[in-house]
């Protein structure tokens, strides 16, 4: 069955993402403490990507997230609206093959990419394929208009809110946030081994 009305979709894509979060933390994996042994080397940079510290900068990152994602999500329900409009009009000055399909594409890029930064699910992915879509917009506007500053200012703003959120993460405030240290075997916080203030207070016993 073809889309005919985007707003049905994406809501049905935010229900189904709310269940699967629930879902997720009732299954035994999210009561599992990690097991001994090597940690994931990209652990420690995975969890500072998606747990900034601070609350006021998770604050303004959640912030970001849902100016960026709510006011995007309709430039991609416009376009699934009428592919074939938006392909002839924008896609075919940028003389790309296939026009219909990366017409398709700007759109569930958009739409997608909207509600995954807004939730902070996949953070990183959404954030890409706004910035994707929104740097490619800006070629388009460049080719056809010029540097006109009134015709690239809310292009090149949302692009760069894009590659802010890409950079900096999702902040506290996030599926992300709270889904790493479960996938990563490090729930709240906890290390593989004994901190080092535990180990300094161990008192060796001597044999008899």
């Amino acid at each position: 069955m073809p889309l005919t009305n985007p707003i049905e979709w994406t809501t049905a894509f935010l229900a189904a993402t709310v269940a699967l979060w629930f879902v997720g933390r009732s299954l035994p994996w999210s009561t599992l403490q990690p097991r001994g042994g090597p940690s994931l080397p990209l652990a420690p940079a995975l969890l500072a990507y998606v747990q900034r510290p601070g609350w006021l900068a998770s604050t303004g990152l959640l912030l970001l997230r849902l100016s960026i994602g709510l006011l995007m999500i309709h430039h991609g329900q416009e376009k699934l609206a009428d592919p074939q409009g938006f392909a002839s009009t924008y896609v075919a000055s940028l003389h790309l093959p296939f026009p219909l399909f990366f017409a398709y594409a700007a759109g569930f890029s958009e739409l997608i990419g909207s509600w995954l930064v807004i939730l902070g699910l996949l953070t990183p992915l959404g954030a890409l394929a706004l910035s994707s879509t929104m740097a490619v917009a800006a070629v388009q506007h460049i080719l056809t208009g010029g540097f006109n500053i009134y015709v690239l200012e809310l292009v090149l703003l949302y692009l760069g809110g894009s590659l802010a959120i890409l950079l900096n993460g999702p902040g506290r405030f996030s599926f992300d946030a709270g889904m790493a240290p479960l996938l990563l075997g490090q729930r709240n916080g906890s290390a593989t081994e004994a901190p080092s203030s535990l180990r300094a207070m161990a008192i060796p016993v001597e044999k008899g």
